[in-house]
């Protein structure tokens, strides 16, 4: 079975939110579509292991964020690589709470609100089933596909991704550093600079992490 077949199915770039009490939790995610028109039902997919999971079964509620190109880096750093329980993902960033759940607005395309109406076990992941109870478009900037992250951001899929396989990376003769919290690979073949003479002070542009957090392919 050949796995890469799957690269050429279509994905968009989101942040699923929602509310524990005082808590703001939530987590980047890359898949989400439309289900049905009348009384519009969305369905988004979340790692069981994954804490926003965990508190979305509680609450039964979240907003969903449609990043754009234009969208800080940052918030897919925190979002993706990092966990609610131990960090507030939302610290510095732009976002407001709207029917009592904190939306990502962060340079964003739109958002949606809604309420769960049912889970369904998918083994490794639970897909919610969300009604639509909200929804606005905020700007006219282009939504980020999983495609443009990847090719143009050179981003990766987190482990806890749905779309997350393992890869096998071919040897090249120029050497390339992988960044161990975002997945992002600065290729000296690719680059101006080689790593190794980046300043000391160069940090990842995608998470924001400094060299020390990258590591040798």
């Amino acid at each position: 079975m050949n796995l890469k077949a799957l690269n050429d199915l279509s994905y968009g770039m989101f942040v699923v939110t929602t509310k524990k009490g005082d808590k703001k939790v939530g987590c980047f995610i890359n898949t989400a579509m439309q289900i049905t028109s009348k009384n519009p039902i969305i369905e988004i997919s979340l790692n069981k292991e994954n804490y926003t999971n965990e508190v979305l079964k509680e609450t039964r509620k979240c907003a969903l964020s449609i990043l754009s190109e234009k969208t800080n880096p940052e918030v897919i750093s925190k979002f993706g690589f990092f966990s609610s329980r131990n960090i507030d993902k939302f610290e510095n960033l732009k976002y407001k709470e709207i029917s009592s759940i904190p939306v990502v607005l962060e340079d964003i395309s739109g958002y949606i609100i809604g309420e769960v109406i049912r889970v369904i076990d998918v083994e490794t992941h639970d897909i919610f089933l969300i009604r639509i109870k909200q929804a606005e478009k905020i700007s006219e900037e282009t939504p980020m596909t999983y495609k443009y992250y990847h090719e143009e951001l050179k981003g990766k899929a987190p482990k806890k991704a749905p779309t997350y396989r393992e890869e096998q990376e071919e040897k090249r003769a120029a050497n390339r550093y992988q960044c161990s919290v975002c997945g992002y690979i600065y290729d000296d073949s690719k680059e101006e600079v080689k790593f190794e003479d980046l300043p000391e002070d160069w940090t990842c542009p995608l998470c924001g992490v400094g060299k020390d957090k990258f590591v040798k392919l």
